[in-house]
């Protein structure tokens, strides 16, 4: 067992709540949650607080790990031209080893940002589970079928191998979106959810263009053209919305579907912003990504948080939009619950252990008037003192626990990218 003591203890129970207790975790769960008792038992280890803060990992809800290989590569040009002109030409490209390396370099970074696990949507899945399971990471796979796919039943052989391979990995299904994914491929994907009873997830609303060319072509928004094939009768969601009309919202509102919200990816391609104030008065249920590493180009859960409620005070003209207990509950239980990682939303007894510890000593944190809002405002990269996963220290005080040392995954990714 690991024991976690003195300091504050952030969880989610009806609200965002600060304790004093002490945490204990068991193997890759949650023990105990409550004061020390006068007798303790043996631990494997015991991590003093010295006055931080234990929280649950930020779950990044929408991401594209690999990417982190297009990096500054692919800067500075609208959706449309940066995607045909640069990513789907480089993507082409891909080899296994690739993924791979790029993958563990993204987990690297998510660790460093406190973030536990990723709704990931990319190509190559088996180098990139073998990159989250040699580390130690979660991931929920998402499908990302579309029409430059060889070979659409795949998907199905990939969501029974998945869903049933390691606890540390899940499969959900998906398209791309709706403007690379034909009609035929779509309706096959609504026929998997129907045969599995199971949630799907797409791209949808990112752009204007995007949206007014469905319209166009269809006759309806892209919400409302995938809900009439069947794609969301299960339920799931979509990545970005930033062009959710008034029927897609009460569509979304309806069905349960999930909202993933990645501004500083929609900032970056001048995509526009999503309301998210206005998704939080219809009552949406809502959750955080960055995007991959092309478009965002960090994968940093702090910012993001800061830039979903700063923008939503700027686009509502209201100071008061977009709190940042709401914001913060988006980061960790909304994430968690897109991605069906329920196990892992919160910290309580028979939780998954994916925890991480703030270091409240930081100027940018003191003085402590609000602990949450502090995380939100002024929050940063540099707190993370800890991150854990499973019950496993992944990353702490600076140090990768990951089975592989950083400087020799740098070395191999500027030498790929050089010969690239």
């Amino acid at each position: 067992m690991i024991r976690f003591y003195n300091g504050s203890v952030l969880s989610f129970r009806g609200g965002a709540h600060i304790s004093s207790d002490e945490v204990w975790t068991d193997g890759g769960s949650i023990a105990y949650i409550g004061p020390a008792p006068e007798e303790l038992p043996e631990f494997e280890r015991q991590i003093d607080l010295r006055g931080d803060l234990l929280m649950p990992g930020f779950k990044n809800a929408h991401t594209h790990t690999a990417m982190t290989f297009l990096r500054s590569c692919a800067d500075d040009m609208p959706l449309d031209r940066w995607l045909n002109e640069q990513v789907f030409p480089r993507e082409a490209r891909l080899t296994d080893e690739m993924v791979y390396v790029f993958s563990v370099l993204g987990i690297m970074e998510y660790l460093t940002s406190g973030v536990t696990s990723s709704f990931d949507m990319y190509f190559h899945n088996e180098a990139y589970v073998r990159a989250n399971t040699d580390t130690g990471f979660r991931t929920v796979i998402c499908a990302s079928m579309n029409d430059f796919d060889s070979d659409p039943t795949n998907v199905e052989r990939e969501f029974l191998l998945y869903n049933d391979y390691n606890e540390l990995v899940s499969y959900r299904l998906g398209i791309h979106a709706e403007y690379t994914t034909s009609v035929e491929r779509i309706r096959y994907m609504a026929s998997l959810a129907e045969k599995y009873k199971a949630p799907c997830f797409a791209h949808l609303c990112e752009t204007r263009r995007e949206t007014e060319d469905c319209i166009r072509r269809t006759g309806k928004t892209p919400a409302k053209y995938l809900d009439e094939l069947g794609f969301f009768n299960y339920g799931g969601g979509a990545f970005h919305c930033v062009y959710l009309s008034e029927d897609d919202v009460r569509l979304f509102r309806e069905k349960g579907l999930w909202a993933v919200t990645c501004p500083a990816s929609n900032l970056k391609l001048a995509s526009g912003i999503a309301p998210i104030q206005r998704y939080i008065d219809a009552g949406l249920k809502l959750a955080i990504g960055t995007d991959g590493a092309a478009s965002n180009n960090a994968l940093d859960m702090f910012r993001e948080m800061y830039l979903v409620t700063a923008l939503q005070k700027y686009l509502m003209s209201d100071a008061t939009a977009c709190d940042a207990e709401k914001v913060l509950e988006m980061a960790c239980v909304g994430g968690a619950r897109a991605m069906g990682l329920d196990c892992c939303d919160d910290i309580a007894v028979g939780k998954k252990a994916d925890l991480i510890v703030i270091d409240l000593s930081r100027p940018n944190m003191q003085p402590i008037h609000n602990i949450e809002k502090n995380l939100v405002y002024s929050g940063s990269k540099e707190n993370v003192r800890l991150t854990m996963v499973n019950g496993r220290v992944l990353y702490e005080n600076g140090s990768f626990f990951i089975g592989a040392e950083p400087e020799r995954i740098y070395a191999r990714a500027n030498e790929i990218m050089r010969n690239f």
